[in-house]
C-alpha cells in the first residue's frame, strides 16, 4: 500500500514538471528580421620560405571593434614547464606583442624567422590573435624556396639512360618575399666520396632553370649521381639535392592494339598507337589479304619502310635498347613478318622521314591469331628522347 502511494505521487510530480513552459533563449536577429550572424575571423598569409627573413598575418576580424587591440604571440611545440615527454603547442618567450585593428577591421603582425626560431624546412610555428571580443590563429610552415624536379624530357619524366642524349632537371627559386633576383648553383658528384662539381650554368634570371643531365655523365661502372641545387638571398641559403642511378638504355614506351583484316583497322600508326586503314599514309604497320605483317601499301609507296628481325620473349622483357640494336645490325632485315611463325616476337626498325630522329627501333610481340581475322600484339618503341614528343 505504501508503496503504491510513492509511485502516485512520483507520477503527480512529473506531471506537474512535464506540463510546466521550457524556457527558450531569443535569436537575435537584424532590423528586417533575419538571423544576425557574426561571421568567423579569416587570416592571410603569404608564409616564409628557406629564402625569406620573415613572414607576416593580417587577419580580418568578425567581431571585434575598430581600435580594440590584439594580444598576439606565436606557440611552438615544446615539452610543458612543469614535466612530461610529450611535446604540446605552448606560448614562446618572447613573442607576446600587440595589433591595433584598423578601419578596414584588419590587425597586421610580423615575425622575423630568428624570433620564430625558424632554421629550415619543415619547422612551423602558429600565430595567435587574443582580444576580448575575438579570436584568431594562423599556422605558419617554413617551406623550401627551391624546388627541383625529377629529370624530364619535355613534360615527361624519363629514367636517365647511358646515351649522349639531354634531359633537365626544371628547378625554380620562389622565396615568398618577392621574386628571385639571384643565381642558382648546380653541382654532381659520380659517388659519394667523389668531388663536387659545378655544372656550367649560368642558371639566372627567367625561370625555371633547366639543369642539364646526359647519360654521358656517368663514368664506366659508376652508375650513380649525387645532385645539389643551391641558392643563396640575403644571409639565407636554401638547399635540395637528388640521386639519379643511370640505367642501360631502353625503349621507353609500350602499347597494344590489333589488327583487323579490311576495313579502318587494317593498319596501325604505331607513333600514335592509332588504327587506320592499310591505305592510309601513316599505316607503318599493317596487314591485307592474309595475316602477314608488313608496311601499309602507301606508307611504302612514300619511301618509307618498316623491317623486321625475329628475335626471343626474353629480349622482349628485357626491354635493352643497346641488345636488341645489336641484334637487328647482326640479323638480316625481312620486310614481313608472319605473326604465327617461329617465336612471334620481332625487332622492328621503322624509317618514316629523312632526320634521324624519324628513325624508330622497337619490339613487338604477338599475343593473339583469329585466323583470316586479326592479329593482336604488344610493342615497345621510343629509343631516342626526341621520341617522347611525337608518341602519344
Amino acid at each position: 500500500m505504501k508503496m503504491k502511494k510513492i509511485i502516485f505521487i512520483l507520477c503527480v510530480l512529473i506531471s506537474v514538471f512535464g506540463c510546466k513552459k521550457q524556457d527558450y533563449f531569443e535569436i537575435p536577429t537584424n532590423p528586417d528580421g533575419s538571423v544576425y550572424l557574426t561571421g568567423v575571423s579569416s587570416t592571410k598569409t603569404d608564409g616564409i620560405s628557406t629564402l625569406d627573413g620573415s613572414f607576416t598575418v593580417t587577419t580580418t576580424f568578425a567581431t571585434a571593434k575598430v581600435g580594440d587591440v590584439m594580444n598576439v604571440e606565436l606557440l611552438q611545440l615544446q615539452l610543458p614547464p612543469n614535466g612530461g615527454s610529450a611535446k604540446q603547442l605552448l606560448p614562446m618567450a618572447g613573442t607576446q606583442k600587440t595589433a591595433t585593428i584598423g578601419s578596414d577591421m584588419k590587425a597586421t603582425i610580423t615575425y622575423s624567422r630568428d624570433e620564430a626560431k625558424l632554421i629550415a624546412a619543415g619547422d612551423y610555428v602558429t600565430v595567435v590573435f587574443n582580444g576580448a571580443t575575438d579570436y584568431a590563429k594562423q599556422r605558419i610552415d617554413m617551406v623550401p624556396a627551391i624546388t627541383a624536379s625529377k629529370p624530364k624530357v619535355g613534360s615527361l619524366e624519363v629514367d636517365v639512360a647511358r646515351t649522349a642524349e639531354t634531359a633537365n632537371f626544371i628547378v625554380t627559386v620562389g622565396p615568398k618575399s618577392g621574386a628571385f633576383a639571384g643565381s642558382l648553383l648546380a653541382k654532381r658528384k659520380n659517388g659519394k666520396n667523389d668531388a663536387w662539381v659545378t655544372i656550367p650554368g649560368p642558371f639566372t634570371g627567367i625561370q625555371p632553370f633547366l639543369v642539364p643531365i646526359t647519360g654521358n655523365d656517368f663514368a664506366a661502372g659508376k652508375d650513380t649521381m649525387f645532385y645539389s641545387f643551391s641558392a643563396t638571398a640575403a644571409s639565407y641559403t636554401d638547399e635540395v639535392t637528388q640521386t639519379v642511378i643511370v640505367r642501360d638504355p631502353y625503349f621507353f614506351v609500350k602499347k597494344s592494339n590489333m589488327l583487323t583484316l579490311g576495313g579502318s583497322s587494317a593498319g596501325l600508326n604505331l607513333i600514335k598507337n592509332a588504327a587506320v586503314a592499310e591505305t592510309d599514309a601513316n599505316a607503318m604497320i599493317a596487314i591485307s589479304g592474309d595475316l602477314i605483317l608488313k608496311g601499309g601499301s602507301a606508307f611504302i609507296a612514300a619511301g618509307k619502310s618498316i623491317s623486321f628481325v625475329q628475335t626471343t620473349a626474353t629480349v622482349y622483357d628485357a626491354n635493352n635498347l643497346t641488345n636488341t640494336k645489336a641484334l637487328f645490325a647482326a640479323g638480316t632485315p625481312a620486310i614481313t613478318a608472319d605473326p604465327i611463325g617461329g617465336t612471334g616476337v620481332y625487332i622492328y626498325k621503322v624509317v618514316n622521314g629523312s632526320l634521324a630522329s624519324d628513325v624508330f627501333f622497337g619490339l613487338i610481340k604477338v599475343t593473339g591469331v583469329v585466323p583470316g581475322v586479326s592479329v593482336s600484339f604488344e610493342y615497345r618503341i621510343g629509343d631516342q628522347y626526341a621520341h617522347l614528343a611525337v608518341i602519344q
